[in-house]
């Protein structure tokens, strides 16, 4: 039973260690990392709940009758690339958060957003 269900077992390992790296770290870099690893279960759950074994290419013929419905993997490959410019999307703005906070961690931001605020709020009091 569980050699059978071993795609799910290495899609719910990729799930939660990507659920994990987004919830542990702080550093952005990580958390990106983390989404990807994520994304990947869900393209290898979808992909592999999509299987028809047996199943040939929706060509027509005689001797034929048993499909593979090839949509579910063109949606995955649509996602992937829409995947990759997500993850470029967010990289450049890690790259501009680094440039303007001088670091990429979460905290170290909030602190530093944090401290603005209170200089703000004390200088509309003045």
């Amino acid at each position: 039973m569980i050699v059978g269900l071993f795609n799910d077992w290495v899609v719910v390992f990729l799930m939660m260690s990507g659920l994990y790296i987004v919830i542990a770290h702080g550093n952005l870099i990580k958390k990106i990392v983390g989404l990807t690893i994520f994304q990947t279960s869900v393209f290898i759950f979808y992909i592999s709940m999509a299987k028809v074994d047996g199943g040939t290419a929706p060509i027509l013929a005689d001797d034929i009758t048993l499909y593979s419905n090839p949509l579910p993997h063109v949606l995955i490959l649509t996602a992937i690339v829409v995947g990759i410019a997500t993850t470029a999307l967010a990289l450049s703005l890690v790259v501009r958060i680094k440039e303007t906070y001088g670091s990429i961690e979460e905290e170290d931001i909030q602190h530093q957003d944090n401290q603005t605020l209170e200089m703000n709020k004390e200088r509309k009091q003045s």
